[in-house]
């Protein structure tokens, strides 16, 4: 991969990473009530999903998927549905200070990783995303191997560095809502809409 593709590259991986969408939702969810540090595990958990839908369109399944409308709807429809859940989930989790939450203990790793891996993975716009995008930077005369290395390398670093330092970092200002039980009510009722609202968008636009 040249520079001046590899460039190309960089700019396009920081737009996409920089545009909102459920993995923002879910890391700014997480650093709010995970705090910031602990927020990493959802965000690695995104990126195994990311690796995941590289390797499905390098394998040519991609091609499938984006070509069966069956297959295709459900996955979508059962994206939207998993993204209703953890949103009717926020909204309809009770409330509490941040003393109770610390006396409940954090939310597992495993648990952050898991949610960030389903919030990416059921997503089949980034099928159809990868299986358009990828293309433009693999040049099949080259060894394959070190420029799909140098691809989901690229996309991976800079994805975690926008959602970590810029989407978990940003929502480090509204941990004081989490202070008191009515707080963190809004707070549990603005993202959980915009897990919704992510929903309707992924089942609904075309």
């Amino acid at each position: 991969m040249t520079l001046s593709l590899w460039l190309s590259l960089l700019g396009a991986s920081m737009l996409i990473s920089l545009t909102p969408g459920a993995g923002a939702i879910n890391t700014m969810t997480n650093s709010i009530n995970s705090g910031f540090t602990r927020s990493i595990w959802g965000i690695l958990g995104q990126q195994a999903a990311l690796l995941v839908h590289v390797v499905v369109v390098a394998a040519g399944v991609g091609l499938l998927v984006s070509q069966s409308p069956v297959i295709f709807s459900v996955v979508r429809y059962a994206g939207a549905a998993y993204l209703v859940y953890l949103g009717i989930r926020l909204i309809t989790a009770k409330a509490e200070a941040e003393t109770e939450l610390e006396k409940r203990g954090a939310e597992s790793a495993f648990s952050m990783f898991r949610r960030g891996l389903w919030v990416n993975l059921l997503n089949p716009k980034a099928i159809i995303f990868f299986l358009a995008f990828t293309p433009q930077f693999i040049r099949p005369d080259e060894p394959l191997l070190i420029q799909y290395l140098i691809f989901i390398g690229t996309i991976v670093v800079v994805d975690v560095i926008v959602m970590w330092f810029f989407f978990a970092a940003a929502a480090k200002g509204f941990r004081r809502f989490t202070s008191t039980a009515r707080g963190q009510r809004i707070l549990n009722l603005v993202f959980g809409t915009l897990f919704i609202f992510v929903a309707a968008l992924l089942a609904l636009v075309h």
